[in-house]
């Protein structure tokens, strides 16, 4: 398994300039945070991610990829055509 300093620092590699925080739950399971690290304002939260599936560099590319559209989709990003 990929050590938890790790995998923080390949997603604030992919994710910069944002901020990360991994935590991980008494269950075992993985919150990543992103946000920016000026501010604090919080863009992405995603917890109950099983840190068991992270064992492998390829797995922690398809998590980011995962976190990278879930970042795009984040309709907080975009104003809001309606206004």
């Amino acid at each position: 398994m990929i050590s938890l300093a790790h995998l923080r620092l390949q997603i604030e590699r992919s994710f910069s300039p944002l901020a990360c925080e991994c935590t991980i739950s008494g269950d075992h399971s993985l919150t990543v945070k992103l946000y920016h690290p000026v501010s604090g304002q919080v863009d992405l939260v995603v917890s109950g991610l099983n840190i068991a599936r992270l064992q492998s560099a390829e797995s922690v590319e398809t998590l980011i990829e995962e976190l990278r559209y879930e970042l795009q989709s984040n309709t907080l990003h975009y104003p809001n055509p309606t206004m």
